[in-house]
């Protein structure tokens, strides 16, 4: 009875995890959405839901702890509750930077765009995909996926320093940009921070599964 009763309290919070992730995943996806159609009305929508991410994060802690308190996990389910705790910390902070990236368009306005948005969407697309593929990876204890998700922080990095360059140019040659420059490379930024925490939890995953933290790609 008390095996079930774990097995069914786990089962729930991987749901409500995932149902975060979701969530969250909605938001990276709305803030661009918001930059490309210059949406302030949508930006500040997301700014205004990172509320209820918080919330599911608090929600989540609260009942990782009441799980470990009461049913006293040990071994692959304590690694479990363990690493859904820590999940939900990388979704927070993930959604936070979704609404940093509101707040970036609405800085912008209305103003024209200096440049077309090629790499910042190319930068968005990579780094759901990570973000769903890991937390498929989670779902499915899929180390060899894990691993393979994790590699690939490296394509977001390189746009991130291409994105920089470019616009850096743009502030050198007109000084007049460089206010809405500043504000696509943190954008720009805020996207390679998401897929740093896509990659957490990749070796997250490997954790939940091995027990080892030393994760090597």
């Amino acid at each position: 009875m008390l095996r079930k009763g774990l097995d069914e309290n786990i089962e729930k919070l991987k749901n409500e995890m995932l149902l975060m992730g979701s969530q969250v995943e909605e938001a990276i996806e709305n803030s661009i959405q918001a930059l490309k159609e210059q949406d302030i009305e949508l930006a500040e929508e997301v700014m205004e839901e990172d509320d209820q991410i918080d919330e599911y994060e608090l929600e989540l802690e609260e009942m990782c702890t009441r799980l470990i308190a009461t049913q006293q996990p040990v071994a692959k389910d304590l690694r479990t509750i363990i690493v859904i705790s820590k999940l939900a910390t990388d979704l927070e902070r993930i959604g936070d930077h979704a609404s940093n990236i509101a707040n970036m368009v609405i800085k912008i306005g209305d103003e024209p765009l200096i440049k077309p948005l090629i790499d910042i969407p190319r930068m968005t697309d990579i780094v759901t995909r990570r973000l769903k593929k890991s937390l498929e990876a989670f779902v499915n204890l899929d180390v060899e996926l894990a691993h393979k998700i994790a590699k690939e922080d490296e394509e977001v990095d390189v746009l991130d320093e291409q994105i920089l360059r470019e616009l850096l140019t743009f502030m050198i040659e007109d000084p007049k940009t460089i206010r809405q420059a500043m504000s696509l490379i943190f954008i720009s930024r805020f996207l390679e921070r998401i897929g740093d925490h896509a990659t957490n939890i990749c070796e997250r995953v490997i954790y939940m599964a091995t027990g080892d933290w030393d994760v090597s790609y």
